[in-house]
């Protein structure tokens, strides 16, 4: 008896040094991040049957501007991914079943998941049609957080006939990483003293933020994983990475601080890259600019906006910038539409006659949805 109460107290001191290893914002929230599977492809599987085990995009015609809003698993296979142009698809899969968007149907179903999280929490984030965050740290049922991601799997798949991967973890930017790992129908779970291990080995480009551009920059400076970038203090990090050390030195060691905020309500949409080695050329800068209106177009679609105020952004080689700015009549929301805008602000700057670092595009003065 007497060994046994030894071996508990060992046990007791054991778990208490643990847990003063673990930073404090680690013990402070229980969050999941839900991420439908496929999303719109599902939908458009599920209400036809026959288009089961084959490989389906939604987007628009393989002899149009259009692109991929979603591709299922089977065309997955074959390199096909959002974002992609629908005539690439194609040429990679000449079988692939391509659909036309139907959003107001997949806003339907989005708002039906939604009703799902609202059985558990009233702390909902919506991140686009098909994700969101969830903050279950004090919820009605008293329940436990992987129970709670686990109840609502099984109900999106008995009620709505799709399945949903899922994140478990004590933040928003763990909660993101950890739903991605077992797609689709998948579910991890992160735990406070689990969280230095399972950022050891992951690779910088799974932070969110983190862009091919940035991982270059990282690789070059021998930073690939998380744990790389722990050996050095912030200081350090800033001569060889500048501001951007004092962001992604705490998330590589997983801390987030972010709160779940249900009521934010966003003015603008945009993305920007920041190239490995710098750009004269303007036809590569239009096809970048390309690639950033497809990702910005998405965006747009997935939260129903659309926007009138359209801005191109610039880095040159000596870190002066300039923007360029255009306001339609009607809002807009279409890729075709913003690359056409897109090429002619660029022609507004002095791209091709002074390189080009960055470059950036953005979408706000919000107004027309959906109907």
């Amino acid at each position: 008896m007497a060994a046994l109460s030894r071996w508990a107290m060992l046990e007791t001191r054991k778990r208490m040094r643990v847990m003063t290893d673990i930073h404090p914002s680690l013990l402070k929230r229980k969050i999941i991040h839900v991420d439908m599977d496929a999303f719109y492809a599902a939908i458009e599987v599920r209400d036809d049957p026959t288009l089961k085990g084959k490989p389906v995009v939604v987007g628009g015609s393989p002899n149009s501007r259009a692109v991929v809003c979603t591709a299922n698993y089977e065309a997955r296979r074959f390199g096909i991914h959002s974002a992609m142009s629908c005539s690439r698809a194609y040429r990679l899969c000449p079988t692939v079943i391509f659909l036309p968007p139907n959003f107001a149907k997949y806003y339907d179903v989005s708002f039906q998941i939604r009703e799902i999280f609202r059985r558990y929490t009233s702390l909902i984030e919506p991140l686009s049609l098909d994700e969101a965050f969830l903050d279950v740290t004090q919820n009605d049922r008293q329940l436990f957080a992987t129970e709670i991601a686990k109840r609502i799997q099984r109900d999106i798949f008995s009620e709505l006939r799709l399945t949903a991967s899922a994140g478990v973890a004590p933040n928003k930017l763990l909660a993101k990483i950890a739903s991605e790992m077992k797609k689709p129908a998948g579910l991890t779970v992160i735990r406070p003293a689990g969280v230095i291990p399972f950022m050891r080995e992951l690779p910088l480009r799974k932070i969110h933020g983190v862009g091919p551009a940035t991982e270059k920059r990282l690789a070059v400076e021998g930073f690939r994983v998380c744990a790389d970038l722990w050996s050095h203090r912030v200081e350090a990090l800033r001569t060889q990475l500048g501001n951007m050390a004092d962001w992604l030195a705490p998330r590589s060691r997983g801390i987030d601080d972010r709160a779940v905020e249900p009521g934010r309500v966003r003015k603008s949409l945009g993305k920007e890259e920041t190239f490995p080695v710098d750009i004269l050329d303007i036809s590569q800068l239009d096809i970048e600019l390309d690639r950033l209106a497809i990702a910005v177009s998405r965006q747009l679609v997935d939260r129903r906006l659309k926007g009138r105020t359209i801005t191109v952004k610039l880095k040159y080689a000596d870190f002066s910038q300039c923007t360029r700015s255009h306001t339609r009549s009607t809002a807009v929301d279409d890729a075709a539409t913003l690359c056409d805008i897109v090429r002619q602000l660029l022609r507004r700057t002095e791209a091709g006659s002074r390189t080009v670092r960055l470059i950036g595009l953005s979408i706000s003065n919000f107004g027309d949805r959906f109907e």
